[in-house]
């Protein structure tokens, strides 16, 4: 039964595929019916704007960025300087406004004919310094020396570029062991 089976698959394959021959004379006449009353439709395209080019205005003024406005700020400034920072600018400076304050190490104190001074290690050289000596880059003066440290005041830009007194110090370094 199984062998009579397989042949009459075969045969019912071969008919369903013979109902799909290549007999299309009446699909192509309905595709071309379809092409004839379909009409696409598509919407026209906007013309574009008429560009109006305008003159540059700002041409004649200065450029914000510019080395020219940054000089006038600053010939400005230096003509206007604030109480704090006028007397600092007509002095000579001393040896240790050349160094910032961290490169610094406090590396003791002792007093001379009842004066108080400290002594500090910059670049392997031993500074021996007293109140009222200038030492940073940020206009730094000595108020007062302990045995442990070093108050300073010391003259700096806030954000919004004023300058103001802030307080510093240095403390006493041990070596290390």
């Amino acid at each position: 039964m199984k062998a009579l089976a397989i042949p009459a698959l075969a045969a019912m394959v071969l008919l369903a595929v013979a109902g799909c021959s290549p007999n299309t004379e009446e699909l192509q006449e309905w595709m071309e019916q379809q092409r004839r009353d379909v009409k696409p439709n598509v919407t026209p395209l906007q013309p574009p704007r008429k560009f109006n080019p305008q003159p540059y205005q700002s041409a004649q003024t200065v450029e914000p960025f510019s080395n020219q406005k940054l000089t006038v700020a600053i010939k400005q400034e230096s003509r206007q300087p604030s109480s704090l920072l006028a007397g600092e600018l007509n002095r000579r400076k001393e040896p240790l406004e050349a160094f910032p304050l961290d490169s610094m190490r406090m590396v003791g104190s002792l007093t001379k004919n009842g004066q108080p001074y400290a002594l500090l290690k910059v670049d392997n050289l031993l500074y021996q310094v007293k109140v009222g000596d200038y030492l940073g880059q940020n206009y730094g003066r000595i108020t007062r020396i302990a045995e442990t440290d070093i108050a300073l005041r010391e003259i700096v830009q806030d954000a919004a570029g004023e300058w103001i007194e802030r307080a510093g110090s240095l403390q006493l370094q041990e070596k290390a062991r």
